[in-house]
């Protein structure tokens, strides 16, 4: 069972519609399906909520300490509600995968996400859920800082929504522990649009009917 998703970004309106706030994103989608709303608790550097839910209470958080501080608020929270890192879901944008992917695992390294590297410190463990959403990859290492800060284009801003549409329809499953159907409803590819039909061709004039 998931009882704390956790979207990475970086506070403030000059990062709000950047690359690396996609998980910010998701999570603040998932508080929408959720019903509830996120507040500052600063006991936990972040916005929170917390979700009554059949399954026990479940909890959202979004850091306000800056990527590169991210465990800062997770591990507190984490600790003082007893949650364990098998227990948490880290959503966080990733350069290894397109626009409009998006990938569910669990533990590994953090692959030089450094929102990902802080948590592992944090809590000691990199034993812990990742979403993986796709925002694709400068092509140039030199380049990658600028463009994670910078905004996506259109057509990707729009593939990294509809992604993260998709994979909220595992929300449930992610709560409920249910984590191989959560794997497939999130690694399903959307269905391809159903090519044209051909449009019949006039006979060549002088024929005959």
């Amino acid at each position: 069972m998931i009882r704390l998703f956790v979207g990475l970004g970086n506070p403030g309106p000059e990062y709000e519609a950047t690359r690396h706030n996609a998980g910010f994103w998701w999570l603040a989608a998932l508080a929408d399906q959720l019903g509830t709303r996120l507040v500052p608790e600063r006991a936990y550097q972040g916005l929170a909520a917390r979700v009554n839910r059949p399954e026990g209470p479940v909890w959202l958080l979004q850091p306000m300490t800056f990527m590169n501080r991210s465990g800062v608020a997770v591990a507190p929270l984490a600790r003082f509600f007893k949650i364990e890192p098998q227990e948490i879901l880290v959503v966080h944008d990733e350069l290894d995968l397109l626009p409009g992917q998006a990938k569910l695992k669990f533990g590994g390294s953090a692959a030089g996400h450094n929102g990902l590297k802080d948590i592992h410190g944090m809590l000691g463990t990199p034993d812990f859920w990742r979403l993986r959403l796709g925002i694709g990859h400068p092509g140039v290492k030199a380049e990658v800082v600028n463009y994670v800060l910078k905004r996506p284009s259109a057509a990707d801003r729009e593939a990294i929504a509809k992604v993260i549409d998709r994979s909220l329809g595992a929300a449930n499953q992610l709560i409920a522990g249910e984590m191989t159907q959560a794997l497939a409803t999130i690694h399903a590819q959307p269905p391809r649009p159903k090519p044209p039909r051909p449009v019949p061709l006039p006979p060549p004039e002088g024929d005959t009917p």
